[in-house]
């Protein structure tokens, strides 16, 4: 796309929206303008003053359409994956925000949910959050993460099989033991058996434990029975608590103990799930 040198930036990001794009870098619209640097960031800071412009990071910027100007933001879901190509890292959406797009829609999704082989510090984009949680062994989940078309392009996005298991590893991102079970409760049937019984094999046993206990609280043996010949294959395994935090909780005694053998899980209580 070419532009008359004498072009201003609104000009620049008007012409960018004309074409359905909508991100762009300091360097491509200071040549695009020819421009200095400090008179680019000049004119960036009055469209960011005017809510026409966004920027999640040094030297990225997202344009703002008129109908998100009250946001502050457009969607993440509408620059995540330019923005993940440009930091680096793999990624892919998860945890909650991946429930939700599968259709487990129980609660509203404060946070959009982002899991990245490297640790980034979270972005407030206008009426979003967005948060980044560090996993180191991205490269054996690889069969979990899944391309989902956007508005503007395509994300990564963690399979229903992967979203449930990460729910279990991930428990203080995902809202609690009673939250989990619920959303859960419609995940399930998106799940893919052979896809979780593979991902068993590659994910901590914990996790695995965790998420066979709840699904089988949850009446779902067709799940559950090649993630367990998966899980033992691995060897003998030890016992695990369900909730680590009630682990340490006072008021859930000894006495309150329930031992599930099959996935050597010790639950305190059973997890409720909202209707």
């Amino acid at each position: 796309m070419l532009y008359d040198r004498r072009s201003t930036l609104s000009g620049y990001v008007a012409g960018l929206l004309s074409t359905g794009r909508t991100t762009f870098t300091s360097d491509e619209a200071e040549q695009a303008l020819g421009v200095g640097h400090g008179a680019f960031l000049d004119a960036a800071e009055r469209l960011q003053r005017r809510k026409a412009l966004f920027n999640p990071r040094q030297g990225f910027y997202v344009v703002v359409p008129p109908q998100f100007a009250s946001w502050g933001a457009p969607p993440p879901a509408w620059y995540i994956d330019t923005l993940m190509y440009r930091e680096g890292p793999a990624y892919y959406v998860g945890l909650l925000k991946a429930a939700e797009l599968h259709g487990a829609t129980h609660q509203a999704v404060m946070e959009f949910q982002i899991v990245t082989e490297r640790r980034l510090p979270r972005i407030r984009a206008g009426r979003s959050m967005i948060v980044f949680y560090f996993r180191k062994d991205m490269e054996a989940v690889t069969m979990g993460i899944e391309d989902r078309k956007t508005d503007t392009g395509a994300m990564k996005v963690s399979s229903a099989a992967l979203t449930a298991l990460d729910l279990l590893r991930y428990p203080q991102a995902s809202g609690g033991m009673d939250n989990v079970a619920t959303v859960l409760s419609d995940l399930r049937r998106k799940i893919d058996p052979k896809q979780l019984a593979a991902l068993s094999k590659v994910v901590a046993r914990p996790v695995v434990q965790r998420l066979g206990y709840l699904l089988d609280h949850l009446g779902d043996g067709e799940l559950t029975g090649p993630m367990q010949e998966s899980l033992w294959a691995r060897g003998p395994l030890p016992w695990t608590e369900l909730d680590r935090q009630e682990a340490k909780d006072p008021d859930f005694t000894p006495e309150l103990l329930q031992r599930d053998a099959r996935w050597r899980i010790v639950a305190r209580r059973l997890p409720q799930v909202d209707a």
